[in-house]
């Protein structure tokens, strides 16, 4: 079961464009490997894959008879397997759903019961219980859940806080090393269809999640080296969220990941989303390739609430439809993680070739940095062309109301800007980018209060007939705009109060 790790380094390889993989190393194609893995079917447990007697314990057996082999494979054939208990996974097995199989949640109130957890102030209830769950594991190695079958939780899970014999997740894991979750669908998993925390050397290639009808989609947190590709998840609350927390005890890094060509949608919440909870650092994360069609919160979303720092994180090819705030970035000062946490920082964030189309007037595109040091530093946007709806009049400019201690986009006051506000936002950069509305709007394209060295180069911006100005810069020191124009190529109106131009021939034409 050691394969995968040799199996994530030739993902890798073929989507980054690193060097190729001598032959000689090369991993077993998965045909091959899945073939030298001895298979254990549950059928030959005592499952009975009738949709209504309970096979845990089938299943169950199946797994501990794989594990004593020294791993393998537990096969689920076509049918409906019921599974009225929380099935505990073992290291070195493979769950592998085949075409037509599907486990089944259960009303019994028979799942185990949420451990006691002397961390449970520092996030909310789900994310500080694990055993409550479908399935669970923990300090488990290369284990997996594989095939093209279904994990349902047939409405049964819990969305809220579960009482005892209540799930709440299909999948729970804690400091695993070595997951696969390929090509299975997970639907209806109550608060979480996946959560995993402390966990290292994830790979996942076309999962399909739908908890559309639920709530999340799949939590990562605290968690090292993955990768995920072709993914499908439709959630009502966030689709895929990258968090730390502090359930397991302590401030945990998180980072080395990769998602690629894969599609979000979220109704109430967010797509793609760092946080709310935001302990540990987050370092090097790649997304490429994706598709959102939908999100009532943000888009893009990232925020650090907790003390986190955020960096490395870079956006590339993607395209956004029917979300409130296409793009938001915001430090607050929440606080809620142990060891007396300070502010958190944003920076080093890139966003190139990305569209977006906004449904709400209200929540522009928006970096919102803390005061004194813990402004966000280094954003860099290349070829990001938004569209938000307007239909807003004229308003003041002043910076809106602000609650610290909320993480969602409604927490800072309609924007006075219909498209990028800006506020303690340093070092930030729009190469050939552009914002334009669906519908006339009084208020300026964009806004920045208190910074340094912003740059617009060839940036692109729609003027509304009411419009005190295009641009409206406050206490911002060094600021430039370089071959930038209104969508009729006319010059971009500047209102510049408290701040001064500095437009050096690097920043020109970078």
């Amino acid at each position: 079961m050691k394969r995968l790790a040799a199996g994530a380094a030739l993902a890798l390889a073929a989507v980054f464009g690193l060097a190729q993989v001598p032959q000689a190393t090369a991993a077993p194609a998965p045909e091959e490997a899945a073939a030298a893995a001895p298979a254990f079917s549950v059928m030959d447990y005592g499952a009975k894959a009738d949709g209504s007697s309970n096979d845990s314990a089938a299943i169950e057996k199946a797994i501990t008879a794989a594990n004593s082999a020294g791993g393998g494979i537990v096969r689920f054939p076509s049918g409906q397997y019921k599974s009225k208990n929380t099935v505990h996974l073992k290291s070195e097995v493979t769950l592998q759903l085949d075409s037509g199989a599907t486990i089944l949640g259960s009303s019994a109130d028979t799942y185990d019961k949420p451990e006691s957890n002397p961390n449970d102030d520092y996030q909310d209830y789900g994310h500080s219980h694990f055993h409550n769950a479908m399935f669970y594991g923990d300090k488990l190695t290369d284990i997996g859940f594989t095939g093209s079958g279904t994990i349902d939780g047939a409405g049964n899970l819990i969305t809220g806080n579960p009482d005892s014999g209540e799930a709440d997740k299909i999948i729970s894991l804690t400091r695993c090393d070595g997951l696969t979750l390929d090509g299975i669908t997970l639907r209806r998993g109550g608060h979480f269809a996946a959560l995993i925390n402390g966990c290292k050397n994830v790979t996942s290639d076309h999962l399909t999640i739908d908890t559309a009808s639920d709530r999340d989609g799949w939590n990562i947190i605290s968690t090292t080296n993955v990768t995920v590709t072709n993914a499908n998840i439709a959630a009502n609350d966030d689709a895929l969220a990258f968090k730390s927390d502090y359930a397991l005890g302590a401030k945990l890094p998180s980072g080395h990941v990769r998602v690629t060509d894969s599609h979000l949608s979220a109704k109430c919440c967010n797509a793609l989303m760092f946080g709310s909870e935001t302990c540990g650092d987050f370092t090097d994360y790649v997304f490429q390739g994706i598709t959102i069609t939908g999100a009532d919160k943000s888009g893009l979303g990232m925020v650090s609430m907790d003390g986190a720092n955020i960096s490395d994180v870079h956006y590339r090819d993607i395209t956004m439809t029917n979300v409130h705030s296409p793009i938001m970035q915001k430090i607050g000062t929440r606080k809620r993680c142990g060891g007396n946490p300070g502010v958190g920082h944003i920076s080093d964030i890139t966003y190139d070739n990305i569209t977006g189309a906004g449904n709400t007037p209200s929540f522009s595109p928006t970096l919102w940095g803390e005061s004194g040091g813990n402004h966000i530093s280094g954003v860099t946007f290349h070829h990001v062309n938004l569209t938000v709806p307007g239909g807003n009049g004229t308003m003041s400019t002043g910076v809106p109301s602000n609650d610290s201690d909320d993480y969602n986009p409604k927490s800072i006051g309609t924007r006075p800007a219909f498209g990028w506000y800006l506020h303690n936002a340093d070092h930030i950069t729009f190469n050939d980018s552009s914002v334009r509305f669906a519908k006339n709007d009084g208020r300026p394209a964009v806004i920045a209060d208190s910074g340094t060295a912003l740059s617009f180069n060839r940036f692109t911006a729609q003027r509304g007939s009411d419009s005190p100005a295009d641009v409206i810069l406050q206490n911002v020191s060094g600021y430039c705009l370089a071959d930038s124009a209104d969508t009729t190529g006319g010059a971009l109106r500047v209102s510049a109060s408290g701040s001064s131009e500095n437009c050096s021939s690097s920043r020109r034409t970078s």
